[in-house]
């Protein structure tokens, strides 16, 4: 892709990593608050680089001793002075502890070298939007990126944020093709500009599970964690990947290692939860974000109709939603008021291509309204588009319990486990012995 722009306007290149009223100049190795040189030790210049580098994400103890101190053992003390004469001058609340842990950089830092300022506000804006995740924020959002890859093609962050914002309008706007090839190469681009750059590899996970390549993933983020062993962000998309794979436990154990390395961290496990039926547990989980289906479908399998319904209604009447979100959340609505034809023309005219968790969840509905040939044949698209509905799911779901009295749920289940002992063979090893 090429944007007219052979390289960088110089004169308006940012120099320094921006938070606050204060500038962070790597080269000169120079903190400035409000223009005026501030003095700062040798290594509490390098603890306050390495936290602001990896701004609102959790650093962990060890990889500050590593950088500060490469080559001598030094105590956890050393690392504690440091933080606290930073704390000094930055402010206490600047840098948060995690208890254990490690460290989170607080500030939003909207600047960074080598990005012009004007690109870097622009980038920061498409974040916001993207985060909300809204049609109409995410075409907004999609515009800021390509503005920022127009003045700056070498901005790697904005590549890979491009990438996801690319890859949620092609699952949910109906413009496949367009925004898929977008989004692979925009993923693409950000890997060859820097290979190691965690966003990157936290958002190609959402595209390859969807299309049917969980296993690469899988294998990618393994070999990422006995590099960065850790960095939160790759259990995060461990979460979602062995949940494809039927491999629930695993899910839930990367959940918690996640959050043991950053208790802050938000992940996808209540739908590992609602799967392997923890219901409450799922609601539970599910709180406290954009919520949308998961909390009234679990409220319905505990045998909460009503509230379930009320949770529905009320959201299907204040929410702009997707095409595909619609139909989910208004055929399972459509199940607990018995409207059963208005349920099946949902189910059947929505576009999964890009979301196969979603056939699962059709799946149900459909075993709910005791058609079980359309449940089993939801299931096996599932499957073949990469998600594997776990045998425990299976057997015990109580929605799906008119299911297991189909002629081909046997074989059904058989394959399951044939894919999930594959899937399991795949990782090679047990959730204990993964890199930590």
């Amino acid at each position: 892709m090429t944007h007219g722009f052979s390289k960088k306007n110089q004169s308006s290149v940012d120099y320094a990593y921006r938070f606050g009223d204060f500038e962070l100049h790597p080269e000169e190795r120079l903190l400035k608050r409000a223009r005026i040189p501030v003095q700062l030790q040798p290594k509490a210049f390098d603890a306050l680089l390495c936290l602001v580098r990896r701004a609102e994400r959790l650093v962990s103890k060890q990889e500050l001793i590593n950088t500060l101190w490469p080559s001598i053992h030094v105590s956890e003390s050393n690392l504690t002075n440091t933080i606290v004469s930073l704390r000094k001058i930055v402010g206490r609340e600047t840098i948060r502890t995690v208890s254990k842990h490690g460290y989170r950089f607080e500030l939003a830092v909207t600047g960074e070298p080598g990005v012009a300022q004007a690109t870097y506000e622009k980038f920061t804006r498409a974040k916001e939007l993207t985060v909300q995740r809204s049609l109409e924020s995410m075409h907004l959002a999609r515009d800021l990126y390509w503005t920022c890859l127009a003045a700056d093609p070498s901005f790697a962050p904005a590549w890979a944020w491009l990438g996801r914002c690319c890859w949620f309008l092609d699952k949910f706007s109906g413009n496949s093709s367009a925004n898929l090839e977008l989004a692979h190469a925009a993923f693409q681009r950000a890997f060859a500009l820097d290979p190691e750059l965690a966003c990157a590899h936290q958002f190609y996970t959402l595209l390859q599970v969807d299309t049917g390549h969980a296993d690469e993933a899988m294998g990618r983020l393994l070999e990422r964690l006995e590099r960065h062993p850790g960095e939160p962000e790759s259990f995060t998309g461990l979460i979602q990947v062995f949940r494809f794979r039927g491999l629930l436990v695993e899910s839930v154990e990367a959940h918690r290692r996640g959050v043991e390395l950053d208790p802050a961290l938000v992940t996808s496990v209540a739908h590992t939860l609602f799967l392997a039926g923890e219901f409450a547990s799922a609601i539970e989980h599910y709180s406290g974000r954009a919520a949308y289906y998961l909390d009234a479908a679990a409220w319905a399998a505990l045998g909460n109709r009503k509230r379930a319904i009320t949770l529905l209604r009320e959201r299907l009447g204040r929410m702009p939603l997707s095409k595909l979100m619609n139909a989910l959340m208004s055929s399972l609505l459509a199940v607990l008021e018995g409207r059963t034809d208005e349920a099946v023309h949902l189910m059947e005219t929505a576009d999964t291509t890009r979301e196969p968790e979603i056939l699962v969840y059709f799946a149900r509905h459909y075993a709910r309204l005791r058609m079980t040939d359309s449940s089993v044949s939801v299931l096996k698209r599932a499957a073949q588009s990469g998600f594997v509905c776990a045998p425990s799911t299976l057997t015990s779901d109580p929605w799906l319990s008119a299911l297991r009295r189909h002629p081909e749920f046997g074989s059904l289940l058989i394959t399951a486990e044939t894919l999930v002992e594959e899937a399991r063979s795949n990782l090679g090893a047990s959730p204990k012995s993964w890199p930590s």
